[in-house]
């Protein structure tokens, strides 16, 4: 579940020819900010990103009908299903994600999340029987991926997945790319203020400005990061948001926000999410054994909040 980043941190009129285009999808806002001279050429490559984020959403949405994700979680197993290849490629990631976080991030939980959420997403209380069967294809190891074929095979059926917290990261990043052929080389992107992608930085600034706020005193700033061709993505349990811990098949009780800072906002956006699961411990060690990666958790301990970095978020805040 998203914690909103707050972009650009009030500095959109200091910056020159800051181009804003906003696009519906994914059910967020997803917005590009762009710094060019030519605002048509602007203009036309905001559109065409925008094209690629709804096509991408047609592929990964579990939600239609006739989607990758969709057709996967009506598939019998042992029945290989051709993918396109970015529902592969985003399976792929989650697939090593989950397998890094020893599973505190997975994509097949869409079962429980079924299991413990009304429809209008209010937490219910199933049985231990329903927990029990939710619960019994569980797991990413579940998934055969042919990389040759760019096709899935299923060990057991069903399964559902869900690439709710990997998803926006995945069509972050990919505008990203798309930008940078149309030889866009700053921009700052977002998909529902929970993913931040920093393509370059604004004429004579270290980084794109960023604001964390805490969440619990939406007044009270945290940090402000500035941000380089960096991903940025936060989790916290906002009011009538629920997150199922797929260790223990429980809705997830911690007061805990997190934050990821990576190259990459399909990794941000997933280990965002983990972070929310993961012993503070697993999370340090999960930042040392992969230095590209740095973390800020916002806790409650014993005496009040708690906060614990993890990588080089201090070469990125500024105070």
């Amino acid at each position: 579940m998203s914690q909103n980043l707050d972009i650009l941190a009030g500095a959109n009129s200091a910056i020159p020819n800051l181009r804003r285009f906003a696009h519906p999808a994914m059910a967020t806002i997803f917005e590009i900010f762009i710094i060019a001279e030519d605002a048509v050429y602007a203009q036309q490559a905001a559109q065409e990103v925008f094209a690629e984020l709804d096509r991408l959403e047609q592929e990964l949405s579990r939600f239609l009908a006739n989607s990758d994700i969709a057709r996967l979680n009506q598939l019998a197993a042992h029945q290989p299903l051709r993918l396109g290849p970015d529902t592969f490629d985003c399976l792929q990631s989650a697939q090593q994600i989950w397998e890094n976080t020893q599973g505190a991030f997975d994509v097949t939980v869409g079962a429980l999340l079924k299991c413990w959420l009304r429809s209008d997403k209010s937490l219910r209380s199933p049985t231990d029987a329903e927990i029990a069967e939710a619960s019994r294809n569980l797991g990413m190891h579940l998934l055969d991926l042919d990389a040759k074929q760019c096709s899935v095979t299923l060990r057991a059926s069903p399964v559902h997945v869900d690439l709710g917290a990997i998803g926006k990261g995945y069509a972050v990043e990919a505008m990203a790319n798309l930008l940078a052929q149309w030889e866009i080389d700053i921009a700052l992107l977002h998909g529902g203020r929970s993913t931040v992608f920093a393509l370059g930085a604004p004429p004579g600034m270290p980084g794109w400005p960023v604001v964390l706020n805490n969440p619990r005193e939406p007044s009270q700033v945290l940090h402000r990061p500035l941000l380089h061709n960096q991903a940025l993505s936060g989790s916290g349990l906002q009011k009538g948001q629920h997150i199922i811990n797929p260790r223990t098949a429980q809705p997830l009780a911690n007061g805990r926000a997190a934050w990821a800072l990576t190259p990459s906002a399909t990794t941000s956006d997933a280990i965002s999410t983990a972070f929310m699961i993961m012993e503070v411990e697993e999370i340090e060690a999960y930042c040392r054994q992969h230095p590209e990666v740095s973390a800020l958790i916002l806790a409650e301990g014993g005496e009040g909040i708690e906060e614990f970095r993890f990588g080089s978020w201090e070469l990125v805040w500024s105070t």
